[in-house]
């Protein structure tokens, strides 16, 4: 055992970290790593053995693969850089290397001619088309009415508060006002007969002043049969943009996708309502219609047009103006108001 006057000296080999008496130094005193640590893949070890780790603490704590005697040789410190000073206001600009700016395809005109998209049709579509076109329209029983009409349904007169219950209710009598609505100066009546009144709920309580057949279903318009709403987005990526129609039960025999390189159109037909969608706009870039294609589904149609040259666009197409002038309104008489104090019942 050492003296308590022996001074103790640090030991400097890798991984020993311990105070020694150099007077009782032996060949095997000291355990220790001869090689140097790395860390590569967050793994942590020695290049002389093949031990590693992930974690740090437990790094430091892998015990030495070597034995031998304990050094007090400090290892040389590693040299540091010299830093020029004089350099030190210098700025360094790094530019990346200009790239050649292709030049933009030419737009060919709008009047080019359409081709027609390679279009694949789900299944799903294909199976609800034919159970629409299937469904009984007329079944056994009063489940729906008269197979055109729905019990429950209410009369679209003016006034009438029927309810179809049955084919006989088509011969009851129907009481209600061929007239509009009309707010003026706090009264409320209708154009058709005199009875006024400033209550609301009384208004809607007067009883019609005309006798009649009862109305169960409206019928609509030529334009309405013959234009469809819905709703259609785009979105795009690196070599497509993705324009998707959300719309269901439209026939895919009787629909047709085309495009020609600055122009989509798209026309859908729902058999339903005996109507059709109709998309046509100008696009913003230039697409290849050789590349692009047409997905229908049970619940929206997706248009996959390829980019004829790379970059962002900034929106799907370009304004144009509307072909169809709109039709002025038609103005409307009234004995006792203004065209303003008209009121569609269908907005109380």
């Amino acid at each position: 055992m050492p003296s308590e006057n022996t001074s103790l000296s640090n030991c400097y080999n890798r991984g020993c970290g311990q105070k020694f008496d150099p007077r009782d130094n032996k060949p095997d005193s000291c355990t220790f790593h001869p090689g140097a640590p790395f860390f590569h893949d967050a793994y942590k070890g020695w290049s002389c053995c093949k031990k590693k780790c992930t974690d740090f603490t437990e790094f430091l704590n892998i015990k030495g693969c070597t034995r031998s005697y304990h050094s007090d040789v400090k290892p040389p410190e590693p040299e540091r850089p010299v830093v020029d000073k004089s350099t030190a206001d210098e700025v360094i600009e790094v530019k990346a290397p200009r790239q050649p700016v292709p030049e933009p395809l030419a737009r060919s005109s709008f009047d080019t001619p359409l081709v027609t998209l390679r279009t694949e049709v789900s299944p799903g579509l294909s199976q609800e088309l034919q159970r629409l076109v299937l469904s009984p329209r007329d079944p056994a029983g009063d489940a729906k009415g008269d197979g055109a009409t729905p019990v429950g349904t209410s009369c679209k007169n003016n006034s009438c508060k029927a309810t179809y219950e049955g084919p006989d209710s088509n011969a009851a009598t129907c009481r209600h006002h061929p007239g509009t609505p009309v707010f003026h100066e706090g009264l409320k009546f209708w154009s058709c007969c005199q009875r006024r009144t400033t209550d609301f709920n009384s208004f809607l309580e007067q009883e019609g002043c005309t006798s009649g057949s009862h109305v169960w279903l409206k019928e609509k318009t030529a334009e309405q049969r013959q234009r469809v709403s819905c709703r259609y987005d785009w979105h795009q990526t690196g070599g497509f943009v993705v324009v998707s129609v959300f719309a269901k039960r439209y026939d895919p025999a009787r629909s047709q996708v085309e495009a020609s390189p600055v122009r989509l159109r798209i026309h859908l037909f729902f058999p339903e309502e005996e109507g059709s969608f109709d998309l046509d706009v100008e696009l913003r870039g230039v697409v290849d219609v050789g590349g692009s294609s047409a997905n229908m589904l049970p619940s929206k149609l997706e248009v996959k047009l390829r980019k004829a040259e790379s970059g962002s666009w900034p929106a799907l197409e370009f304004a144009r103006p509307s072909a169809r002038p709109p039709s002025p309104a038609a103005p409307r008489h009234s004995p006792e108001g203004t065209a303003d104090d008209l009121v569609d019942l269908s907005d109380l």
